[in-house]
């Protein structure tokens, strides 16, 4: 089963994790499966007891958080593919990205040009690179998942002057430090 628990695992449905991916991409995704999800990938992925997933599912509906429990198997999954020190890293940048709110260090940089002096922030997302097109750019601000520089864009109307330089972000994961000239 796929990321989405509906879909089987798929490079072109981008529903998968790869065994080639980097480990802060690995863990992240693992994290972002659902709760229910997470049992299924448990049963067939770790080499836990059956006995002991059992387990973690009382405790689960008992009142802990299955959160402890997806961290645990992201942290193996990674482990396995790449080493303890990768799974540790990156857990590390994971809760200091998305429970602290950090920048990655990774961050690319990039610069674009403003050829009237000013650029639309859909046609700055595509341009950048974090986005394939406008209407996907679109789609993300109405959802309300780009920030520059951490304020939410509301309106695909709003435009970012020549001379800036920014940090955008799409949805939980694209970063990029933006120079628009």
């Amino acid at each position: 089963e796929g990321l989405d628990g509906v879909n089987k695992m798929s490079k072109s449905l981008g529903n998968y994790i790869g065994v080639t991916d980097a480990p802060q991409d690995m863990f992240g995704k693992l994290m972002s499966i659902s709760d229910v999800l997470m049992w299924r990938y448990l049963e067939l992925l770790s080499f836990r007891s059956l006995s002991e997933i059992a387990n973690w599912r009382v405790e689960v509906e008992g009142g802990r958080n299955p959160r402890d429990i997806k961290v645990l198997l992201a942290q193996e999954i990674v482990e396995r593919f790449h080493s303890r020190r990768d799974a540790v890293a990156a857990l590390e940048e994971f809760e200091a990205r998305f429970r602290k709110g950090v920048l990655p260090d990774d961050m690319p940089e990039v610069t674009v040009a403003a050829l009237d002096g000013c650029l639309l922030v859909p046609q700055l997302l595509k341009l950048a690179g974090l986005v394939e097109g406008t209407s996907e750019a679109m789609r993300m601000i109405a959802q309300g998942a780009v920030k520059l520089d951490g304020e939410r864009v509301n309106d695909k109307g709003d435009t970012v002057a020549a001379g800036r330089v920014l940090v955008a972000q799409v949805g939980k994961r694209k970063f990029a430090r933006i120079t628009v000239s």
